[in-house]
């Protein structure tokens, strides 16, 4: 992975929210602040220019000068605590960014003679807060606009992006989504359930909640559930997942990510089979007693009738 820092903006006034701490809004259990941090879990260093609160992971704290300056400043503020050579840009609410959307900003950054990339909307729209930039460049041009306008403070983000020469990244539907009104998180808290996207969410929102790196085949363990509710009884469905994890961490003691979920395909595997051995008995005992009911009764020294 290309190596690089990130900045995320986590100030503003959310005035359309009503003053909400936005980044705090919750969008499927997670704050929205932490879901773009999961998003970015590989940079090196990670500031977060805003006022101090709990994270998932460990930032770096700043303000921006002065507090409430707006984009501009908060760049500045956060670039000075930055190192890597490109430097990926962020605003704190947005809730589908996904690590796929910063490898392609990252690829498309690295194109030569560029001064980095950003995101483009479903509608065309430049999203300069979903972008990578060279971190020279960005240090230039704010170092001019603050030049030429006496400060940053108020100033709009096009003074910074007009200048540079950006390539640009499709988002897609969702990957630059951004929350600034009520109606913006129903919506993201509306689509995170819909039966496409909801256990995919739900996985990803536990696995960040328990501090789990891993990438299992839920199709294995769904059908794992789905055996063992069939062939035993509903409540094994459950029962039977939770043994399997329990069983996959302590066969994959100390080892990485690959080996864990190769340790839980493993389990997941004898434990189906195991249900299906369960279902086929099961299956046999019904033919049986079957067999049995439909057999004629056995003679006993006379035959039935007989006075």
């Amino acid at each position: 992975m290309t190596a690089y820092d990130v900045i995320v903006l986590a100030g503003g006034a959310a005035k359309r929210l009503g003053g909400a701490d936005k980044p705090a809004v919750r969008v499927g259990g997670r704050a929205l602040l932490d879901r773009v941090l999961a998003a970015c879990s590989g940079a090196g260093v990670t500031v977060v220019v805003g006022g101090r609160r709990p994270t998932s992971r460990p930032v770096t704290w700043t303000r921006e000068v002065p507090e409430g300056g707006g984009p501009l400043a908060a760049l500045d503020a956060g670039v000075r605590l930055t190192a890597a050579e490109r430097v990926l840009v962020l605003s704190a609410d947005l809730p589908f960014l996904g690590p796929a959307t910063v490898e392609a900003l990252l690829a498309a950054a690295g194109e030569d003679g560029r001064d980095g990339a950003l995101c483009t909307d479903p509608d065309g729209r430049d999203q300069p807060l979903v972008a990578v930039y060279r971190a020279e460049a960005l240090r230039r041009e704010l170092a001019l606009v603050a030049t030429e306008h006496g400060s940053l403070a108020g100033l709009p983000l096009r003074l910074l992006t007009g200048e540079l020469d950006l390539a640009r990244v499709d988002a897609g539907p969702h990957a630059a989504f951004d929350c600034d009104t009520w109606d913006d998180i129903a919506a993201a808290r509306a689509r995170i359930r819909e039966h496409g996207a909801v256990l995919d969410e739900w996985m990803t929102s536990v696995k960040n909640e328990l501090g789990i790196e891993l990438d299992v085949d839920t199709d294995v363990l769904l059908d794992l559930a789905r055996d063992a509710a069939h062939g035993v009884a509903r409540p094994a469905a459950p029962l039977t997942t939770f043994l399997v994890g329990y069983a996959a961490a302590r066969a994959s003691a100390g080892a990485g990510p690959e080996e864990a979920a190769a340790a839980v395909a493993e389990a997941a595997r004898k434990a189906t089979a195991l249900a299906l051995r369960w279902e086929a008995e099961a299956a046999e005992a019904a033919e049986a007693g079957g067999a049995e009911k439909a057999a004629p009764p056995e003679a006993s020294g006379e035959q039935a009738g007989t006075p």
